[in-house]
């Protein structure tokens, strides 16, 4: 989107400058002749008049080349906007559909695993109730607290040696990944959670920024509406009105409606730099998930007892970190450059 306005700025700039440069070389020629000092008064007159023409003629193409490079810009910087706008509709649902805080709790509490459960309920019949102890409704939802109650339970019951060995054994990797992965889980979720509250800033912001850009055209829509809708020919329609009413303005007021019409563009290219820097933290965010999540020591040991949600929150980790590098990728131009493409310095004098 960026190389098409650069390119067609380039072709205005090309085709306004060629049309200059031909009244530049006419007044030029003027100039010379001017100072031939045998030329008579009344021609004298007539090339400054025509040099006066030829001088209003550039200033009139400088205005239309200014008129002409301000609608691509516009244009494609509304383009861009949509275009992010896309992208942050899209992380909208990709953090809707992201592993919730029950499904997090469940991976890390062992209740959860029929295993673990089921080790549980058989103790609570072979366990002299003397030795043993039951667990109050809170501390009974606290992963160490329950792991260590089974553990107890086990090693006071009445079951043989090599029973409480088997026994132990069924439940050895839930009891072990539970007791060490529940904080690292945990702060997954609420890591997520803040990216999913950040991505939210990002979208209103985004959606302020429209209506800031689109309130010099008198379009009062919003931006999902503009989306829905599919307002880009109404927008354009809106523009050429708004250039032709600075055509016919007093210079104060032409002053005025340019910066309205530029101001804007600055906020887009803040924005830009925004949401770069969310999409360049999500990135790292979930690489740092994936970290975690492969840091289990025993997990190559305890592979056949390990939940299928846990494997899925891996795959949806890798997922995550492959859009935020191509689905979700930040626009790769830095702020001088995208200055110089917006507001054509250096393209167009």
């Amino acid at each position: 989107m960026i190389d098409e306005m650069v390119t067609e700025i380039e072709a205005v700039s090309a085709s306004f400058t060629y049309e200059k440069m031909i009244y530049k070389t006419k007044i030029k020629q003027i100039d010379w002749n001017l100072s031939n000092k045998k030329m008579r008064t009344k021609e004298k007159v007539n090339q400054l008049v025509l040099k006066d023409q030829y001088q209003a003629k550039i200033n009139e193409l400088q205005m239309q080349g200014y008129f002409e490079i301000s609608k691509i810009r516009y244009i494609k910087g509304l383009q861009i906007i949509r275009l992010l706008y896309e992208k942050v509709l899209s992380l909208d649902h990709h953090f809707t559909a992201v592993t919730t805080f029950s499904e997090i709790s469940n991976i890390a509490n062992p209740h959860s695993y029929p295993e673990f459960e089921e080790v549980n309920r058989m103790l609570q019949t072979k366990t002299d109730k003397k030795n043993a102890f039951d667990l109050t409704k809170i501390l009974g939802t606290n992963t160490i607290v329950s792991v260590v109650n089974v553990v107890s339970n086990l090693f006071v019951s009445s079951l043989s040696k090599p029973e409480k060995e088997t026994e132990l054994k069924k439940i050895e990797c839930i009891m072990d990944f539970t007791v060490r992965m529940q904080n690292d889980l945990n702060t997954i979720y609420f890591e997520t959670a803040y990216l999913t509250s950040a991505n939210e800033i990002v979208k209103k912001d985004i959606e302020t920024l429209f209506k800031d850009y689109t309130k010099p055209m008198g379009y009062e829509k919003s931006l999902m509406d503009f989306r829905n809708n599919d307002d880009g020919d109404k927008m354009k329609n809106l523009l050429d009105k708004y250039l032709e009413t600075m055509v016919s303005a007093d210079e104060g007021t032409v002053n005025k409606m340019r910066i309205d019409l530029e101001f804007p563009i600055d906020r887009l290219i803040q924005f830009i730099g925004q949401y770069n820097s969310f999409i360049n933290d999500g990135e790292k965010f979930y690489r740092k998930f994936g970290i975690i999540l492969s840091s289990y020591e025993n997990e190559k040991q305890c592979t056949t007892t390990m939940p299928p949600a846990y494997n899925k929150l891996k795959d949806d980790v890798n997922i995550a970190i492959e859009k935020f590098n191509i689905a979700y990728k930040p626009i790769e131009v830095n702020g001088s450059k995208l200055k110089e493409i917006l507001y054509g310095i250096n393209e167009y004098q």
